[in-house]
């Protein structure tokens, strides 16, 4: 008799899971290509306020040890929820475990102290904890109306021609540290007392941490919640299988650096549904980076659908990093208005590597700054700080590592206003971009129709018209 109650208090807590799992199948219809589906997260129907650990959300008092309670209190007890209701919850970096779901209501604020020390990793130099992580876990969930905020004007540097002189002198108001004769603005001795972790702006800038960094992880769930003000990467899995993104919003200024809204790197199985990006570089991106061993490599089975974004350096983007290939991506029934690239694949020698199978169908675009559609095999990564002038040097091995941008089919595209329409560049010598078809696309251009270098970039258009913005001219 007790084992039948066991089986029947289980399924009743396993039903709702099963019922929104159901909800997201139907994605999964009419695909050009065949996905992996993902799976809703395993989160037991037990509740924990942050108020029962402790917790005050009054926008003064630290919450770290609350946070870091609540999560082991559930954690104790097989997982469950940790609940922040409405209030301004100050705190330090809160590390997630197995079954536990973060809910954040609305009216609820997360709100990342702008002490440094709070951040520093104990156990890894040169590098500070994210706001939020996860490391090695299972079944963990993000949800709620609330808002996250990762307090990043106090990490990130400004670069003066990015704002205007009205916002330069509220950064200077804050203290910090301007250099490269006025033109470069760090978040170094600033006013507010909290002192630096590091000796200089530079290295300091270089410690930047992720709003979310979830590693080496399954089964993930980000509904409904407000991702902000990053201090770098907003929503940032890596090396992570199962995912979900239904309903988030991910905004910075438009001109914060390196605030990329969502990337997944090297994951495998992801959905992106239903979601709204402004942010300060790219918006929607998969990476790729050097293949680990035993673990993850690639990017594989995404699924990307219902999606708006508005600034961004590129709307959906590939890279830079593309080394352990890109396989089996599904983007479709997307706006984009306002980026400055469209579709953006970008990579470079030292961090290329090979895609297959992507389908990229039903995009709509307005007021797309650069192209609607580019590809550039000569991205290199330049720091805030860097020369931009500098000239890259590469070894034979990082040569081994080149883009190799294929098997890329793009349909049924609108874009109302892009600077350039298409532009594909590769590397002389090597085969970088081939076997791309864009077909049945209509994008009105301001300045240029075509820049496709035809000695390095093998690009097939039917059906495609580009049309002259007369009122551009």
């Amino acid at each position: 008799m007790n084992k039948l109650l066991s089986s029947v208090v289980a399924l009743m807590i396993m039903l709702p899971a099963a019922l929104w799992a159901q909800d997201y199948k139907q994605y999964y219809q009419n695909l050009p290509v065949e996905l992996k589906q993902v799976a809703l997260p395993q989160i037991p129907d037990r509740t924990v306020s942050i108020k029962d650990v402790g917790g005050v959300g009054d926008g003064v008092t630290l919450n770290t040890e609350a946070f870091r309670q609540g999560v082991a209190k559930l954690k104790a007890q097989g997982g469950g929820r940790l609940v922040v209701p409405q209030g301004v919850w100050l705190t330090g970096p809160i590390e997630l475990d197995n079954n536990i779901e973060l809910r954040v209501e609305k009216n609820a604020i997360i709100y990342f102290s702008p002490d440094k020390r709070l951040y520093i990793n104990s156990k890894k130099s040169g590098r500070v904890l994210p706001c939020i992580s996860a490391q090695k876990k299972h079944d963990i969930a993000i949800t709620g109306e609330g808002i996250i905020d990762g307090n990043g004007q106090q990490w990130r540097p400004v670069k003066r021609s990015k704002v205007s002189d009205t916002e330069w002198s509220a950064f200077k108001r804050m203290g910090g540290t301007v250099k490269q004769e006025g033109q470069l603005w760090y978040p170094w001795q600033m006013k507010s007392g909290y002192p630096d972790i590091m000796d200089s702006p530079e290295k300091q800038e270089r410690m930047r941490n992720d709003l979310v960094r979830i590693t080496d992880c399954q089964n993930l769930l980000f509904k409904g919640v407000t991702f902000q003000n990053a201090p770098k990467f907003h929503v940032h899995p890596c090396y992570c299988e199962n995912i979900i993104m239904d309903g988030i919003t991910v905004r910075c200024p438009w001109n914060a650096q390196n605030g990329d809204a969502i990337d997944l790197s090297d994951c495998h199985r992801a959905l992106i549904v239903n979601s709204t990006v402004d942010a300060g570089d790219d918006g929607l991106c998969m990476k790729s980076g050097l293949p680990r061993k035993n673990s993850i490599s690639g990017v594989e089975d995404v699924l990307i659908q219902d999606n708006t974004v508005f600034h961004a350096h590129g709307a959906f983007v590939l890279g830079s990093e593309t080394a352990a290939g890109v396989r089996r991506i599904v983007v479709r029934n997307n706006r984009f208005s306002g980026t400055d690239t469209g579709l953006r694949f970008k990579s470079g020698l030292g961090r290329g590597g090979k895609t297959e199978q992507l389908y990229i169908q039903d995009i709509v675009m307005t007021d797309i700054k650069d192209e609607a559609i580019v590809f550039q095999c000569d991205y290199v990564d330049r720091p805030a700080g860097s020369d931009p002038n500098a000239i890259p040097t590469f070894t034979e091995e990082q040569r081994r590592w080149a883009p190799n941008f294929q098997d890329i089919h793009i349909s049924n595209i609108v874009c109302r206003g892009a600077g350039t329409a298409i532009k594909a560049s590769g590397i002389l010598g090597l085969d970088c971009i081939h076997d791309i078809h864009i077909n049945n696309a209509t994008i009105v251009y301001s300045k240029t129709a075509k820049d496709i270098n035809e000695k390095t970039a093998k690009v097939e258009l039917t059906g495609v018209q580009l049309i002259a913005d007369k009122a551009a001219k």
